[in-house]
């Protein structure tokens, strides 16, 4: 898969569509129940480095 959007990019149209931080991490948590595997590639998708991955994967960034 071919990385097109950034983190940074990803927040901004999570923040312009209503979600704050606090949905932002119900978002994660339901992507990680529901497809953990898709969730961990999608985060590697962001390019994200392996550290941040874990702590968002459980729920600690």
């Amino acid at each position: 898969m071919h990385q097109t959007v950034t983190v940074d990019e990803w927040v901004r149209r999570f923040r312009a569509i209503g979600l704050d931080e606090a949905a932002m991490r119900r978002w994660h948590q339901l992507f990680e129940e529901e497809n953990p595997a898709g969730h961990q590639s999608f985060l590697e998708w962001l390019g994200l480095p392996a550290e941040r991955i874990a702590a968002i994967r459980a729920g600690t960034y």
